[in-house]
């Protein structure tokens, strides 16, 4: 498995359950991750894209409410909420590319969500991506 891609399954993973428990349970997701059996960069990365897209919350939920036609983000699935917090997350801080951003949203959404989850992440992430373009 690609490194890049468990590195966002598990921040994803963390994501949820900080979603469902609350703050309270942010160093049981680090040890999970510790946990995890991956190699140390792997795990070090997975906790830093975890921390940085908990710190990011509110700016990526604002981005988010605009793009989310007609959903309240308390309405999306909790899943499809992570992984687009982590998406806008990513795209924000520019670690990767953003069709690389998507195309990896995509595939945790295939993975972990429904059938339909693929298209609408996509459209709201192509979304996104067009306004940061256009800040530029």
């Amino acid at each position: 498995m690609d490194q890049r891609h468990r590195v966002r399954q598990l921040a994803l993973q963390g994501l949820c359950c900080i979603d469902v428990q609350g703050d309270d349970v942010l160093d049981l997701m680090m040890d999970f991750i510790a946990d995890c059996n991956a190699p140390a960069h792997t795990i070090a990365s997975a906790r830093d894209m975890l921390s940085g897209a908990l710190g990011d919350t509110d700016r990526c939920n604002e981005y988010l409410k605009r793009h989310c036609r007609h959903w309240g983000l308390e309405r999306l699935a909790l899943v499809d909420r992570g992984i687009l917090r982590l998406a806008v997350h990513e795209l924000l801080t520019e670690q990767a590319p953003p069709k690389v951003v998507i195309a990896e949203s995509l595939k945790l959404a295939r993975e972990f969500s429904t059938a339909e989850s693929p298209r609408f992440i996509n459209g709201v992430l192509d979304s996104v991506v067009k306004e940061l373009a256009a800040k530029e």
